[in-house]
């Protein structure tokens, strides 16, 4: 089954990148220069702490 908004986001996103010839370094940058325009970011996230600690200098067989 398919979900239309669904498919029509996809569409849209799809239209979005052909625009930058789907360059993630071009994408980034628009973004980033509409975030600029309206004053505020876009996607806000909090910082989150990593679930598990990396271990340094072990090395698995």
């Amino acid at each position: 089954m398919r979900d239309p908004i669904v498919e029509e986001t996809r569409k849209l996103r799809e239209e979005y990148a052909a625009q930058f010839n789907h360059d993630p370094k071009a994408i980034f940058d628009d973004i980033l220069k509409c975030q600029s325009r309206r004053g505020k970011k876009l996607v806000t996230f909090p910082a989150r702490k990593p679930k598990h600690k990396p271990t340094i200098g072990t090395r698995h067989a």
